[in-house]
């Protein structure tokens, strides 16, 4: 009888092992899947001291005051384009409830729908 091929998760050490999940069905889910994949092994390496210096540099950086305020930054930079998107919406807004509100008072005020066109043209 043959014997059985063992696969690379069978044979390797059990803290090596990662367990499986399911595909991605976006490109962004199997992106997020890599990063956690490659997250667990830095973390891995950096317990077992076998981490590179560009691994060991990344995390410092990280930790840094410079780090904490650019990441700060950019949340502010965000917020600020929110409400600058936000402000533009609401003057389009306001604009069609301005256009709406004088149309409605020209109609109150005699003008037909026909001469309004004429005045358009």
């Amino acid at each position: 009888m043959a014997k059985r091929v063992k696969n690379y998760t069978e044979t390797a050490p059990k803290s090596s092992r990662m367990k499986r999940s399911a595909p991605a069905r976006t490109p962004e889910g199997r992106e997020n899947q890599m990063i956690a994949l490659a997250e667990k092994l830095a973390e891995e390496q950096l317990r077992n001291g076998t981490a590179s210096s560009q691994i060991i540099t990344h995390y410092l950086k990280l930790a840094t005051v410079r780090e904490q305020l650019e990441k700060e930054n950019l949340k502010e930079d965000i917020k600020l384009k929110k409400a600058k998107t936000d402000a533009i919406e609401s003057a389009q807004k306001m604009e069609e409830l301005y256009a709406e509100a004088i149309k409605a008072m020209s109609m109150y005020g005699g003008a037909n729908a026909n001469d309004e066109e004429i005045v358009n043209d």
